[in-house]
């Protein structure tokens, strides 16, 4: 269910632009990443209670690192809402 290295290091790349794997948006994106996974897991697994708790945190945890961003460079969050598709 994990993303594989290749996949987090390429999001940092595309994302941090630096290889900065601790900058919020690289952090967002790994976030991001690892959610859909479980959402597709969810799909075929519906009485699977724990991951979808741990879904939940990630979701939490997320959107906490999209407020602190939105304080700090509100044109980034902007970018990377639209980047990543997520709703707000």
């Amino acid at each position: 269910m994990a993303i594989s290295k290749e996949q987090k290091a390429k999001l940092v790349e595309e994302f941090s632009g630096k290889g900065n794997s601790g900058a919020p948006e690289a952090q967002i994106a790994i976030l991001t990443a690892e959610i859909e996974n479980l959402k597709e897991h969810l799909k075929t697994h519906k009485k699977d209670n724990h991951s979808r708790r741990g879904i939940m945190l990630m979701v939490a945890k997320r959107r906490k690192m999209l407020s602190y961003l939105k304080s700090i460079r509100p044109e980034a969050h902007a970018e990377i809402l639209t980047k990543l598709e997520i709703r707000k």
